[in-house]
């Protein structure tokens, strides 16, 4: 099975497990709203209000994998790939505005305590957590690498904190009755949530900018070509780039040796250890024999002054 094959099995498998954490989540957001108005308590409230976003979220990661599944045509022939990174920076986005309304809520709590009713608090948190347990164990065992998977799966981990910290929430005022331990447990959950959203919006912004992968060094892919490959003298004007994590673009010009054959041999062995060594299936690779055409001092190109 091809490279390409591959991914697209891996992006229709990925589908399928959004599609159902999207379902057990829209349904027991309903469940939890219900819960935290009669109980009262934020954390289940913030819980709620973040699985709503969830649905909407795992809704819009779904739609991505579905739309980038469309093949290119003559205004985008590139094809539509890139809605799971616009779609994977959206979600993360939106984790950070729930991070800032959590923050918000909580200090308002801390500074007018309101009642809370510990046993229902207790029962639906629990539900929950087994809830998200489930759907963050769908999401987490498919392809990490592919962003809009990820971010799928950081909404549902931050659902799933938030039951966990709602129980212990709960637990405590069921014992104690102090129920600021309420929205202190928020403020905790939502820190570890603001890590994780900010992580994803800088990997998804740093693909929509056209940066270069994070693991790759430029200047040791040139070195490796130029040593491995024979008849390459130099390369230059190197550009790598992604249309995700999985799909990887290049473009470069390349000096090749004059003689019968070589321009072709060369470039086919540079496109075989770009493929095998770096998972770059698309190059578009410029042959410069006398000079770079791009340059127009170069004596050597033949370009006019």
């Amino acid at each position: 099975m091809s490279d390409t094959h591959t991914v697209k099995a891996g992006e229709a498998a990925a589908s399928r497990r959004i599609l159902f954490a999207m379902i057990l989540t829209a349904v027991f957001m309903i469940v939890e709203v219900i819960g935290g108005l009669l109980s009262g308590s934020l954390a289940l409230l913030a819980d709620a209000g973040h699985m709503l976003t969830d649905s909407m979220s795992l809704a819009l990661a779904w739609a991505a994998f579905r739309v980038s599944g469309r093949p290119a045509d003559p205004r985008r022939s590139f094809g539509y790939h890139r809605f799971q990174i616009l779609a994977a920076f959206v979600n993360g986005l939106t984790l950070l505005l729930i991070v800032g309304w959590i923050l918000i809520e909580a200090l308002q709590r801390m500074l007018d305590p309101v009642p809370v009713a510990g046993v229902p608090m207790l029962v639906i948190a629990a539900l929950g957590l087994a809830v998200n347990v489930v759907a963050f164990l769908i999401l987490h065992s498919g392809d990490q690498e592919n962003l809009n998977l990820r971010g799928a799966a950081l909404h549902v981990l931050g659902d799933l904190l938030g039951s966990l910290v709602a129980i212990i929430a709960a637990t405590v005022i069921i014992f104690t009755g102090w129920t600021p331990i309420d929205p202190i447990l928020s403020v905790i959950v939502a820190g570890l949530i603001l890590r994780s959203a900010w992580d994803l919006v800088k990997r998804s912004a740093h693909i929509l900018l056209e940066g270069s992968p994070d693991w790759l060094d430029v200047q040791a892919l040139q070195a490796d070509l130029i040593e491995t490959i024979h008849g390459l003298e130099g390369i230059h004007h190197v550009h790598v780039w992604s249309l995700t994590p999985q799909r990887l673009m290049l473009t470069m010009h390349a000096e090749i040796v004059e003689g019968d054959g070589h321009q072709a041999r060369v470039l086919r062995e540079i496109k075989q250890v770009l493929r095998q060594r770096y998972r770059i299936d698309h190059s578009t690779i410029e042959v410069d024999v006398h000079g770079c055409a791009d340059n127009p001092d170069d004596e050597q190109a033949g370009l006019p002054h």
